[in-house]
């Protein structure tokens, strides 16, 4: 990477606020990147380093309007984040595999795989499956029975795609990542637990993101959807006839029941838990940790803690939480008082009868 202020502008649609003949070779942190380096400013928790950077060039918002001195080249962007992911994408995606497959996968003479992909080493791709145009394969990747695999995606190590499996074009799934294992389900007996086979798919539209050591259960009867858009962090659990709609956003360590539905545009943060059989408007946020246990309808909302509560309502009750050992402190102190209240009350009650009785 060598380019200078002004050819980074121009392929990102933006404006030089500075030297435009910087060169910079290299990206780095805004607060301990060097010379040389270009670096963004998207939080305004960072806008204090903006000051004191040693970077050659920082990405900011258009509009954006410093209140001290800046020493360092400004390169204004209508988003410096997502203008960020673009030069990375291109600059730093890494090299990639030549097409082919590996002298040392297995492939079923039935499966059908598209000579401009690249499949490698240890790679299992089973009876009657397909893999698209420029799709990339890594090493110790199993593809099981009638799966289908879209164009461009990349499949890193180790990640398993089950019989009957469906993913999208542009797809990428993280090491380890499981796609169709059963679902959890089990019938009561007399005798113990009967395993109800579960004999559906997993579907996974365009575009989708899976993280490492994310897993998506096959469906019952059905298929589990994961639709258009969707990314999902590393360690997420969705269960088996479940369907997450279009660009949802699901942080690591959540999980979410079976049969439910997840609805466009919702952001999930980290260990949310959803119950089954439920389902949510769209553009809802969920915080850190909050357990759902009922549908939610309104569109837009935002929910917190557990049980969950619409936001407000949640950090309402948090605040009065802090509060309990003072409000105990106080109940304790007005039971004291109203008993010995009640103590004089029956002494004056007692003289009153007394004097009554002469």
């Amino acid at each position: 990477m060598r380019y200078t202020a002004q050819e980074v502008a121009d392929f990102l649609h933006g404006v030089v606020d500075g030297d435009p003949n910087v060169e910079l070779h290299d990206f780095g942190g805004i607060e301990n990147g060097k010379a040389g380096t270009l670096t963004f400013l998207a939080n305004p928790a960072y806008e204090h380093y903006l000051y004191t950077t040693e970077c050659s060039a920082v990405l900011v918002q258009a509009d954006y309007q410093p209140t001290s001195e800046v020493k360092t080249t400004l390169i204004r962007v209508a988003d410096p984040y997502d203008s960020l992911a673009k030069l990375l994408s291109v600059i730093r995606d890494g090299s990639e595999p030549e097409a082919g497959i590996s002298q040392f996968a297995i492939v079923d003479p039935s499966a059908d795989v598209d000579p401009t992909a690249s499949v490698g080493p240890f790679v299992y791709i089973g009876r009657n499956s397909k893999v698209g145009p420029r799709t990339i394969v890594r090493a110790q990747v199993y593809i099981g029975e009638d799966c289908l695999v879209g164009a461009d995606c990349k499949i890193y190590q180790q990640v398993t795609i089950s019989n009957r499996t469906i993913v999208g074009d542009r797809c990428i799934l993280h090491s380890g990542a499981v796609l169709g294992a059963d679902g959890f389900g089990f019938a009561p007996t007399a005798e113990g637990w009967d395993k109800i086979p579960q004999t559906g798919k997993v579907i996974l539209e365009d575009d989708v993101e899976i993280g490492a050591n994310a897993c998506i259960d096959r469906a019952v009867l059905d298929a589990t959807i994961i639709r258009r858009g969707v990314k999902i962090d590393n360690l997420v659990q969705i269960a088996h006839n479940c369907e997450v709609k279009e660009h949802t956003a699901i942080a690591a360590q959540s999980g979410v029941a079976g049969s439910t539905t997840i609805g466009q545009w919702n952001r999930l943060g980290g260990q949310v838990g959803i119950a089954g059989h439920l389902k949510t408007a769209d553009r809802v946020t969920f915080g850190a940790k909050t357990g759902i246990m009922a549908s939610i309808e309104e569109e837009g909302s935002s929910w917190f803690g557990y049980p969950g509560r619409p936001y407000v309502k949640a950090m309402r009750s948090a605040a009065v939480a802090d509060r309990l050992p003072q409000l105990d402190k106080q109940i304790y102190d007005l039971s004291k008082e109203v008993k010995r209240l009640r103590e004089e009350l029956d002494k004056l009650s007692e003289i009153s009868k007394t004097k009554d009785g002469e």
